[in-house]
Order: structure tokens, then C-alpha cells, then sequence
């Protein structure tokens, strides 16, 4: 269900990271690779990025195939930035809300992204909605298992908690409560990606002078691509990406350090 991207690095057009590759996200949305649910993303699409000296992304979405909107290619061949978040999305429910329901899901300087789904959506989510102040759900961007999770992310990230932990802390709670979902979340506020693999791909590439992109799949063949152990959490920034557990989800270099240019050793403890 649905797959995403982020990309942290020097400045670049989007069609360069989100069109140009063979295997793009562009292209994902008709002809995935490596997704195991669902085989076309075509309930909408959305993109974020972040403009030099402004800390609050501005986003392009669509409720419709990305291959539909005859402004996209034109408008990635023009905008360029160094940080960007940007999904095609296959709904879990098919339904209302257009394109309010198609990530990047935003606030303040954050970007989210859920590629996945909660098994039993809404009534397996019934008995966590205390976990939220009401105001929280009165603002649900909206009516999705995606959204929810994302206020539930937003609320930990406003309480204090660092990204990983915003991200970690929501899927242990969601898996518990519906032990089949798939909940690979992604989040950026324009310096920093965290990420969770948990029931589907992820991938990560980083290279001195090219920056660090985060995907659900390769978007080429190029060997730095690594695959992220199931079950873990990632977090990157421009000097390069670390590997944890998710059980553990706060990263430390005991935990398997990847630095730019470096591919993760498979006898990592993270893996």
C-alpha cells in the first residue's frame, strides 16, 4: 500500500529525484518493484519540499494518479530544493477526503508519510483515541487510518519527543493493538529523516556530495543501495544514517552507525 520517498542532499530539481530515475516514484505508482501489497498507486499523490531560508514545506497534491496531472512533470522540472518528502498512495479504504487524504500529511516545519495499513481500521483504533486530546481529533486532516496515525505522531512530537521516538512509540502502541498492520512511517522537518520498517520494504542510499534518500524501494540499480532490517528504525541527516531496533528506538553508534558512503555490515546488531 503506497510508497514514499525523502530526500536530504544538495539543491536538485524534483523531477531529478521524484521523475528522471528508471525506476522512479513517478514510475512506482504504475509499476513497482519490490511492493507486496496492492500493485498500482493511483489514489492520489502528493509532494513537499522545503525552499532555501523558509522552515515550513510547501506541498503539491492531488487526489488522482500522479501520471494523470499533466502540471506535475513541468512543475518538478522547475522547483529545485534539498529536502524533499513525496508519495503515490493506494488507499486502504477507498473514499472521501480527495486529496486531504494523500501525504505528505503536514505541520508546522513537519512532513509525514505512512506507507502501510492499520488491520481492522477504524475499529481496531477505537480504544487508543484517549491517547489523543480532543483537539487533536477535531483537526484529523482526514478520515484515514494514515491521519490518525499522524496525529498520533504529531501529539508525541509536540509533547518533546525526538523524531524517532514520535515515530517508535506510535507503531508499538498500533501494533499491539492490531499486531497484522504495516506501519513504515516517514518524517522530515527539512535537516533531519526518521523512518520505521515494520511489514514492508525499505530502502536507504547515502553518498558524499549526493545527499541521503530514503524510499520503500530503489528508484535504480546503483549498489549503495541497502535495504533496512524489518522491525527497525532509522534516522539520517546530511552526514549520513543510523540503524536501531525498533524496540530500542533510540539510535547510538553500538547500535549499528552507518556514516555517508558507508553500507551497514549484516552483522550489525540492528539486523
Amino acid at each position: 500500500m503506497c510508497r514514499h520517498l525523502a530526500y536530504l542532499g544538495p539543491q536538485e530539481p524534483l523531477g531529478r529525484i521524484l521523475v528522471e530515475p528508471p525506476h522512479s516514484l513517478f514510475r512506482q505508482s504504475w509499476a513497482p518493484r519490490r511492493q507486496r501489497y496492492g500493485t498500482v498507486n493511483a489514489d492520489g499523490f502528493g509532494v513537499g519540499w522545503y525552499a532555501p531560508e523558509d522552515p515550513v514545506p510547501a506541498r503539491y497534491r492531488r487526489a488522482g494518479p500522479v501520471w494523470a496531472d499533466l502540471s506535475f512533470t513541468d512543475l518538478a522540472r522547475v522547483v529545485r530544493a534539498g529536502a524533499v518528502l513525496a508519495a503515490v498512495r493506494d488507499a486502504t479504504l477507498a473514499g472521501a477526503d480527495a486529496e486531504a487524504a494523500a501525504a505528505p500529511f503536514a505541520a508546522g516545519r513537519w512532513l509525514f508519510s505512512h506507507n502501510g495499513a492499520l488491520a481492522g481500521w477504524p475499529d481496531c483504533a477505537a480504544h487508543l483515541v484517549s491517547a489523543l486530546p480532543p483537539v487533536d481529533l477535531l483537526s484529523l486532516q482526514a478520515r484515514t487510518d494514515s491521519a490518525f496515525i499522524w496525529a498520533l505522531v504529531l501529539h508525541r512530537l509536540r509533547s518533546g519527543d525526538a523524531p524517532e521516538q514520535a515515530l517508535a512509540g506510535p507503531v508499538r502502541l498500533l501494533a499491539e493493538a492490531a499486531p497484522a498492520s504495516r506501519l513504515n512511517l516517514l518524517l522530515t522537518d527539512g535537516d533531519t529523516i526518521a523512518a520505521t520498517a515494520w511489514g514492508d520494504s525499505l530502502w536507504y542510499r547515502t553518498e558524499p556530495g549526493r545527499g541521503t534518500v530514503v524510499a520503500s524501494e530503489p528508484y535504480d540499480d546503483d549498489p549503495l543501495w541497502q535495504e533496512v532490517p524489518d522491525r527497525t528504525v532509522l534516522t539520517a541527516n546530511r552526514a549520513g544514517v543510523l540503524l536501531a531496533p525498533l524496540e530500542d528506538p533510540a539510535p547510538s553508534p553500538t547500535l549499528g552507525s552507518v556514516r555517508a558512503g558507508a553500507p551497514s555490515s549484516p552483522k550489525e546488531p540492528c539486523r
